[in-house]
């Protein structure tokens, strides 16, 4: 085997995944606040739309993408960020995010170099670190802090790092937290990362579920040397779908567009056609906004009236939780699994994540109410068992 396969530990899902079959076997009842893979269906005009597209005779499509896509893709960013985006040069389609978050290392660390290291800030999706280490890159991860709001701050790391740095990782709305980064941060980050020839990479998944103030991205600041990475899976419940987009520096996009066929990911045309779709209606997305919003309130009171305490979301669907003291995450996420209710410890997400846990608000408004009078009851059990000791 590969030696960085080899020495990668299990991906964080997969053992969520084996404990709700144990779950499942044992005939329990099972709340998933595991994997960010929301129950809310995807909407109709979408669904119509992939159906009419498919064809008596299918055949390849471009790594390009179809056009009427990427003008659709263009405008929907326009309209949201005021940034005006080349559908020719500054945007392409992909299977999702996570597949070019990943290959993007393989096209623009140059291992013949110093200039070879990876930021990220951690806890972290764990794809940063994984598509630099199977590019042949150093993965650094930096780890992120509550009391600082899990922002990364370049201008706290030394200058020698920088200076073998060739791509940073940021990720706000962020996941697993739920943090958002105010426009000064990013313009902050961006003007370093110019100083030091770095190609920042901003992970944007996450922009359009949000409950007051809509996110900012990067490419408001600017587009020299920086590129966004944004999906369909989150926005507009499209996850089984791998529908994405990567957009900015046309430089970059355009070296990256040419090296994109050697990993064999170009998105189906009747899956483009439903994309299309996605990306010119704003009515599904604010459905979705509304009903996220109602769980996140559920859970925001349930937190404060067992008293735990939490990052307050302002976007995303995930809560970040600190444990109750003197007990682990892997502790009380294995004492819920007892109750049917799975939640991820925040080790999962790398260094910074020990004392938390995060639940992703994926079940149905009912289950969530559900979940809350179960875990009220598991919460209150071990409470009292670990006072008895």
């Amino acid at each position: 085997m590969n030696k960085k396969v080899r020495e990668l530990q299990t991906y964080p899902m997969d053992s969520l995944v084996k404990a709700k079959e144990e779950l499942k076997k044992a005939g329990k009842r099972i709340y998933d606040f595991g994997t960010g893979d929301p129950k809310e269906p995807t909407d109709p005009k979408i669904r119509e739309a992939l159906v009419k597209a498919i064809p008596e005779v299918s055949q390849y499509p471009t790594v390009k993408g179809r056009k009427d896509l990427r003008e659709a893709i263009a405008n929907w960013f326009f309209n949201r960020f005021h940034v005006l985006l080349d559908p020719e040069t500054e945007v392409i389609p992909t299977a999702g995010s996570k597949e070019a978050i990943f290959h993007f290392p393989l096209v623009f660390i140059d291992t013949d170099t110093e200039k070879k290291k990876v930021i990220f800030g951690t806890p972290a999706y764990p794809v940063y670190e994984r598509g630099t280490l199977f590019a042949g890159g150093e993965p650094y991860p930096v780890t992120l802090k509550f009391e600082e709001q899990f922002l990364l701050r370049l201008d706290k790391l030394p200058k020698s790092l920088l200076e073998e740095t060739a791509i940073v990782w940021i990720n706000y709305p962020h996941n697993p937290t739920g943090a958002v980064a105010p426009i000064s941060y990013l313009e902050d980050t961006y003007n370093i990362c110019r100083e030091y020839g770095i190609i920042l990479c901003s992970d944007e998944c996450y922009t359009e579920i949000y409950f007051e103030t809509p996110p900012h991205s990067l490419l408001e600041v600017g587009k020299k040397g920086a590129v966004v990475f944004h999906s369909l899976s989150k926005r507009s419940g499209m996850t089984g779908y791998r529908s994405g987009f990567v957009a900015g520096d046309s430089e970059i996009i355009q070296n990256y567009l040419k090296y994109r066929s050697s990993f064999g990911v170009a998105s189906q045309d009747f899956i483009q056609q439903a994309a299309k779709v996605a990306w010119s209606d704003e009515e599904h997305v604010k459905e979705r906004r509304a009903i996220f919003g109602q769980k996140r309130d559920i859970f925001v009171k349930f937190f404060k009236e067992i008293g735990l305490e939490f990052l307050y979301p302002e976007a995303t669907f995930y809560l970040w939780v600190k444990v109750p003291n003197g007990i682990s995450s892997k502790e009380y996420a294995l004492h819920l699994l007892k109750y049917g209710i799975v939640i991820s410890p925040g080790e999962f997400f790398g260094k910074g994540g020990k004392g938390f846990f995060r639940i992703a608000l994926v079940p149905t408004l009912k289950e969530c109410k559900e979940a809350v009078d179960i875990w009220k009851k598991a919460h209150k059990e071990l409470m009292e068992k670990k006072n008895c000791r």
